[in-house]
């Protein structure tokens, strides 16, 4: 079967450049080795997002009194707050299929192999080989869980997220190793359904991305739900052989310490799936475990391009849409379907979010990052305790702050932590990208009571013309 573009894995980088390749007119073949709409949908973002959803309403149910609403006998079912999760997983790939009809994909289940210029072989379940061939193919691999010499998993007692999100019944206690979006959020989940976490992290800060206020803030936070938290520490090894695990952990000092618990949870990142997919037979290049990219995706290889967690970009799913999208348009525009080049996507002005409670969203410089650029600033920080819209909804933990050029104003970056600041972020990356400076924030009126105020806020504290702290 010939077809004009193939997209090699289908999630939130794979479907859209598949989709929009059709738009674009081409003849399109998506294969699927597992599930339609790849671990994003079905392991990573949504069904974490319905977990984290249930942790949010038990923890409301648990403080209701703080609300005026008397509430009692109050559980979490942990089999029933699992199976939410694959059931939401479930309706949204149910949702890709169609997507895929609606566009006329073609949809092939098995695993891909590039076998030559315009030829992937795929191999289905049952053993069974065919060879597609297309002028174009979009590799959108992905990754899976990143696994550490000294920390096996196993799949029962040490664990990656997958096994995470499907547990047989609750654990009486964890050990999260690494800080990171992964590891932060399933900490909060299963301290809030009532496991003991300890969270063991490598760098001297946990969330090491963010910005430091922010890594204080979360740890701060987490250290009130009850959670443990060793940073500067790393995991020696494990021992598995009785009921539990053992974790010898070695401290910021040199002292080591061993923690029990019934699990360990390894969210030490991701690692790119390149194996077995024909690069190197084909002559594309790889560099640190990343297949190499320019801006508008296209490999070493005229007619092959990669999108997503396969790639050196930021790992998330809203940067492989966009580079799917990318290099969809990028083809389109080669074969004179598409009228102009595609925009290359700034990878400074990439929001990341975090959804535990309380949340966490930034984008562009940390403070740290625009002094080391050489960058004189202008730094507001607005507290959600004098927020009224957080007063009234009882949630006032954490903060805005904004950094600013001070010689021109230039929106630098954004870094907040509190309620609802992943669906806030936005209005920042969309700023920056029209070169908004701190005048037209100050003069954009904000809407009363929200807590998007808090970003007008934080910029007033900025230049002196707070109002409200």
């Amino acid at each position: 079967m010939a077809y004009d573009v193939i997209v090699i894995g289908s999630g939130p980088g794979g479907y859209p450049a598949a989709i929009r390749a059709s738009q674009l007119g081409f003849k399109v073949a998506i294969i699927e080795r597992e599930n339609l709409g790849g671990i994003c949908l079905n392991w990573g973002c949504i069904p974490t997002k319905a977990l984290i959803k249930s942790a949010n309403v038990y923890d409301y149910m648990k403080h209701s009194a703080n609300y005026g609403i008397i509430a009692s006998g109050i559980e979490a079912d942990f089999a029933a707050v699992i199976k939410r999760s694959r059931g939401v997983a479930d309706k949204m790939c149910k949702g890709i299929q169609f997507l895929m009809k609606k566009n006329k994909i073609d949809v092939i289940m098995g695993n891909a192999k590039v076998k030559a210029k315009g030829q992937v072989e795929v191999t289905s379940a049952d053993g069974k080989t065919q060879v597609v061939e297309a002028k174009n193919i979009v590799i959108a691999t992905g990754g899976r869980s990143r696994e550490l010499p000294n920390l096996k998993q196993d799949g029962k007692k040490v664990i990656g997220y997958r096994e995470a999100m499907i547990l047989p019944q609750k654990p009486v206690s964890m050990i999260v190793v690494g800080s990171g979006a992964i590891g932060s959020e399933f900490a909060y989940v299963y301290n809030s359904l009532g496991t003991k976490v300890t969270i063991v992290e490598f760098l001297p800060k946990i969330v090491p991305v963010e910005d430091d206020d922010i890594s204080k803030e979360l740890e701060k936070q987490f250290k009130k739900q009850g959670i443990e938290i060793m940073t500067g520490s790393t995991v020696e090894s494990v021992d598995t052989t009785g009921n539990g695990v053992r974790a010898l952990v070695k401290k910021q000092d040199g002292s080591t310490v061993t923690l029990e618990a019934d699990i360990v949870l390894s969210a030490v990142g991701v690692v790119a799936n390149i194996e077995n997919v024909g690069l190197e037979a084909n002559g594309v290049k790889t560099d640190k475990g990343k297949i190499i990219v320019d801006k508008y995706q296209q490999t070493s290889v005229p007619g092959i391009y990669a999108i997503g967690d396969c790639t050196p970009g930021q790992a998330l799913a809203h940067v492989a849409t966009k580079e799917g999208i990318n290099a969809a348009e990028h083809i389109g525009y080669n074969e004179k379907k598409y009228a102009h080049l595609p925009e290359p996507l700034d990878y400074n002005n990439i929001p990341g979010c975090t959804y535990c409670t309380p949340e966490i969203a930034s984008v562009g410089y940390t403070e740290k990052a625009a002094k080391e650029a050489g960058y004189e600033l202008k730094v507001g920080k607005f507290p959600f305790m004098a927020s009224g819209k957080a007063s009234a909804a009882g949630v006032t933990e954490g903060f805005v702050k904004v950094i600013f050029d001070a010689k021109y104003g230039e929106f630098l970056g954004a870094h907040m932590i509190g309620a609802n600041v992943t669906e806030m972020i936005a209005e920042v990356v969309v700023a920056r990208k029209l070169e908004t400076t701190a005048h037209e924030i100050l003069n954009a009126v904000h809407p009363h009571p929200t807590m998007s105020e808090g970003l007008k806020e934080a910029t007033a504290v900025a230049y002196g013309e707070a109002i409200d702290v």
